[in-house]
């Protein structure tokens, strides 16, 4: 049975992904000294965090409005829901795709402009459709940079299409690699798709290393009239370069999710409000995804798909579990073990992993923890965080 707990929403969160938590959770905008909490686009860097939180719930992909270094010092898992609303950002790149081939953001705008009774409009229409003639798609390259669970369908519906496909990710997962339709042309740079493609689409996260990954340098490799499209990230792309290229023709058009001062009323620029993950369905599926992975993690001290710490899905095998965040350094789970064993706690399970600087070791054992031996535990050096969790 699932014990009480407090979750605070920072968004509109979907009903059908709040519908998941246990009917004994108090769920709301107004919650204080909340256990976790559930967050859609709200920044969190200014926020104070209460300490009670143990878990924050991305309803999305990104984290780069939440403040993930700072939570995994305390030991505080961020969860999010990748690939939950890839379907929704592939049929946008499609869109976009479109738009970019065949001008259909421009001719609209002509036609927006257009005036006279319809006998003039539509004369005024016909003479001047052919400064918006563009290309079709099949036989050409798209250039799909970052094969993740976005980049693999995107690259999926464009061979659909009839176009070529040619793609790049230095990090790929097994489990992506098996997704990537078997097509599709393998790279071994950002630079051999650039070069390659007459239309680019990028599907990475921001970091540091890909912070302006689209600069001037890569644009001038690419073919005269590329189509650039970003619905990954703003940041990704460096906007003073798009301009530039789409000045000396470099590039035909720039379509992306992320408006800028600097982009708005420019030619070959079309930004969308940020719709990538706009639709019902996305919406509802990552709210679901992570309402789940919160819940298991509050009630089993269960990890899956944190940014910040390795994923630990262990069965219960007894009544009385503890989960311990810390560092990853050496003999701590010598040093848990025998903080156990001289409370005259037999372990009945345990299973450790690690991520990067992170570790995490969930542990059952056989009969009550005493609040004093979580007390030892939580002195150990490096521990972060220690939870108790016996099934109420």
């Amino acid at each position: 049975m699932a014990s009480t707990r407090r979750i605070l929403t920072l968004n509109a969160i979907s009903q059908t992904g709040l519908a998941q938590l246990p009917a004994s959770y108090v769920v709301g905008a107004d919650i204080a000294q909340p256990d976790a909490i559930l967050v859609r686009s709200a920044k969190l860097h200014d926020m104070i965090i209460p300490e009670s939180v143990l878990a924050i719930g991305r309803a999305g992909a990104g984290t780069n409005n939440i403040p993930v270094p700072a939570l995994s010092a305390r030991g505080v898992p961020v969860f999010n829901a990748p690939g939950a609303n890839s379907n929704a950002v592939k049929e946008l790149v499609i869109a976009g795709l479109l738009m970019g081939a065949r001008n259909l953001i421009p001719a609209i705008r002509f036609v927006e402009g257009l005036t006279g009774d319809d006998e003039a409009m539509q004369k005024a229409a016909e003479a001047g459709k052919k400064t918006f003639a563009g290309t079709e798609l099949p036989g050409r390259t798209l250039g799909v940079i970052g094969l993740g669970a976005i980049g693999s369908l995107v690259a999926d519906a464009a061979i659909k299409l009839g176009m070529n496909v040619i793609g790049f990710d230095p990090a790929i997962t097994v489990e992506a690699a098996w997704r990537l339709p078997a097509q599709v042309k393998k790279a071994n740079s950002v630079e051999a798709v650039v070069k390659a493609a007459s239309f680019i689409s990028v599907h990475v996260p921001l970091l540091e290393t890909t912070r302006n990954l689209i600069n001037a340098e890569r644009i001038a490799l690419m073919q005269p009239g590329t189509v650039l499209l970003n619905f990954a990230r703003e940041g990704i792309v460096d906007n003073t370069a798009v301009l530039a290229g789409l000045q000396s023709g470099q590039l035909h058009a720039y379509i992306n999710d992320f408006p800028a001062v600097a982009l708005l009323g420019q030619r070959g620029v079309v930004c969308l409000p940020h719709l990538g993950a706009s639709t019902m369905e996305a919406e509802e599926n990552c709210a679901v995804m992570v309402a789940r992975q919160v819940t298991d993690y509050l009630e089993n001290g269960n990890i899956l798909n944190a940014v910040n710490f390795p994923n630990i899905d262990m069965a219960r095998e007894s009544a009385y579990r503890v989960a311990i965040a810390n560092a990853n350094v050496p003999n701590m789970l010598g040093q848990i073990s025998t903080a156990m064993a001289q409370a005259g706690l037999n372990i009945h399970t345990m299973v450790n992993k690690s991520r990067g600087e992170m570790a995490y070791t969930l542990v059952d054992v056989d009969s009550v923890v005493p609040d004093s031996v979580v007390k030892q535990l939580c002195a150990i050096s490096g521990v972060l965080a220690v939870r108790y969790l016996p099934v109420e």
